[in-house]
């Protein structure tokens, strides 16, 4: 794909001159591509400017690469589009949960994740914001595929700790 040469800076969220800059298209094009690409929604923040994340300036990259590369149509690129998104959906398997097994029931000195009291003075926001410091904490005793899903979760949780600041 023609996406891998453009370098994306590592942000949470991009504006709409950002992403044409990074893309190579003006803002009116990228507009008809959000009515036209369903893939590509970006979110309004409180002033009503569009606030883009990652992955909508990845999809705005495969679209050009479609439409100016690939010479696709706008309904070709779509069905395209479609059909890649479904592949990449991971497939889900059903799992019913079986009775505990009494030595696997039996308390453990290891504690759990949950095993420590809630605190109702400690909002989801500390909640986050720990999580976030202890995946950094450990992510340098991991291999290299543990260390980038952590950097995945730990990006995934500065996004809420974002949306949470901003009221969403």
């Amino acid at each position: 794909m023609g996406q891998a040469a453009v370098a994306i800076p590592e942000k949470l969220y991009f504006k709409i001159g950002e992403v044409c800059e990074i893309v190579g298209v003006q803002a009116h094009v990228l507009r008809y591509w959000e009515t036209e690409f369903t893939q590509l929604s970006p979110q309004k923040n409180r002033s009503g400017q569009r606030s883009y994340r990652r992955r909508d300036v990845e999809t705005a990259l495969r679209i050009k690469e479609l439409l100016y590369d690939d010479l696709f149509t706008i309904a070709g690129a779509r069905k395209k589009l479609q059909a890649e998104s479904r592949a990449e959906a991971p497939k889900l398997k059903v799992v019913r949960p079986e009775p505990p097994d009494e030595a696997v029931s039996a308390k453990s000195d290891t504690p759990g994740l949950f095993d420590e009291p809630i605190d109702d003075d400690i909002t989801l926001e500390d909640r986050i914001e720990t999580a976030v410091e202890t995946v950094r904490a450990v992510e340098k005793d991991l291999g290299p595929d543990q260390r980038e899903a952590l950097k995945n979760l730990a990006q995934h949780l500065l996004e809420l700790r974002t949306m949470l600041k901003n009221g969403r």
